[in-house]
């Protein structure tokens, strides 16, 4: 089983990025995928969360309207579209699916919002 996220790195406030977690080892369709992120010093958040074949979408507040959740069953690959950035958004992003008792984590990629 891999989870392999991308597409982290450093970003100016107001700037944007787009995170994709390639997802190999178990049927990605079946698994409901989410987003997390661990800042410095604080515990692990959701962020955004996404059913196993695709609808309704969560969103922790502090995101809403500017992070938007995706997937792609035939690519096997979950995104997350980070828009209007934040110095607060600053943190590793790691990406989660779960199913049927089955939960696996990526390894994580780094978001620093700076100037």
């Amino acid at each position: 089983v891999q989870l392999v996220e991308s597409g982290g790195g450093l970003v100016q406030p107001g700037g944007s990025l787009r995170l994709s977690c390639a997802v190999s080892g178990f049927t990605f369709s079946s698994y409901a995928m989410s987003w997390y992120r661990q800042a410095p010093g604080k515990g692990r958040e959701l962020v955004a969360f996404m059913p196993s074949r695709g609808g309704s979408t969560n969103y922790v507040d502090s995101v809403k309207g500017r992070f938007a959740i995706s997937r792609d069953n035939a690519k096997n690959t979950v995104y997350l579209q980070m828009n209007s950035l934040k110095p607060e958004d600053t943190a590793v992003y790691y990406c989660y699916a779960a199913a049927r008792g089955s939960v696996y984590w990526g390894q994580g990629t780094q978001v620093t919002v700076s100037s």
